[in-house]
């Protein structure tokens, strides 16, 4: 079956990259096309965070204070935190690769900044994929496409239930054109380019690839690999629309490759656990074809 058709039986549009990292190898279906990134630009972020680590810029250790009502809001991490907190840089990447913490990207994201990581998405020729503003800055273009100015006056006005549905769905965060975006081929030549230590210093992209290798959630493209397939991924997602993974999978025998899959719900909310599955199911489904 055709991976869009296969996409399609678990209720979601669909667009996917795969690369072998050690060939020339490529499976792809629709890998230029713009889409939403949602967290899964957070591996840009990581890697701005080692490329300025590497050349001196700033120290992985430097402490960064978190407050709360300062920070980010989101579903996990520091962003939920009662009290203030005082972490390194380095256990930010952390925080944000691992549990996909978005008060732990945005305090990153301040501390490199936004013009460095279009500068890197230029020299790496990453044309399709853009960060034109912070996570806050997305969640805060929501709130204005209601006429209110930020995220948390939002989130206030509808506490406790959150916006409705329909006024998220309706919103320019879910139109790539309007988000922060990229394409399942950028996403999976960037890893490429990770894995093979052309992406920036050695020592960066070793540190890139060993904090994707430690994320928590494993239910996307690692449920289509045997348990001795390695996978070092990024999870995202948005309003039950948008969900995302991009990742690299290993094999006992050293072969290696880079995946992108992006999905757009058919319904919002409904099938997560079928579309979750089909991220796996499409991607082993491109991995074998290059084996064979």
């Amino acid at each position: 079956m055709e991976i869009r058709e296969l996409l399609a039986g678990a209720g979601c549009d669909g667009w996917l990259c795969v690369m072998e990292i050690d060939g020339d190898g490529e499976v792809h279906a629709g890998s230029d096309e713009p889409v939403v990134a949602a967290s899964v630009f957070k591996v840009i972020v990581a890697l701005e965070v080692f490329r300025q680590a590497a050349a001196g810029e700033l120290d992985p250790r430097e402490r960064v204070r978190a407050r709360p009502g300062e920070t980010t809001l989101g579903p996990t991490g520091m962003s939920v935190f009662a009290d203030e907190a005082e972490v390194s840089v380095r256990d930010l990447v952390t925080m944000m690769l691992t549990i996909s913490d978005n008060a732990a990207t945005d305090l990153l994201v301040e501390r490199v900044g936004l013009d460095r990581m279009a500068a890197t998405l230029a020299e790496l020729k990453l044309t399709g994929t853009a960060v034109p503003y912070s996570l806050g800055g997305l969640l805060d273009s929501i709130a204005v496409d209601t006429g209110l100015a930020t995220w948390r006056e939002l989130m206030a006005a509808h506490h406790p239930a959150g916006p409705p549905d329909e006024m998220l769905h309706a919103s320019r965060a879910l139109r790539p054109e309007h988000s922060i975006r990229t394409t399942a081929g950028d996403m999976a030549r960037l890893l490429k380019l990770i894995w093979l230590d052309r992406a920036g210093p050695a020592e960066a992209c070793a540190n890139v690839r060993a904090v994707m290798g430690q994320q928590v959630t494993r239910h996307r493209l690692a449920m289509g690999f045997p348990d001795d397939v390695r996978v070092a991924a990024k999870s995202g997602g948005l309003f039950g629309v948008v969900r995302n993974e991009v990742g690299v999978i290993r094999f006992p025998d050293g072969r290696r490759y880079a995946a992108a899959v992006f999905t757009r719900a058919h319904r919002p909310r409904a099938g997560e656990n079928a579309i979750n599955a089909v991220i796996g199911t499409v991607a082993a489904a491109a991995v074998a074809s290059l084996r064979r």
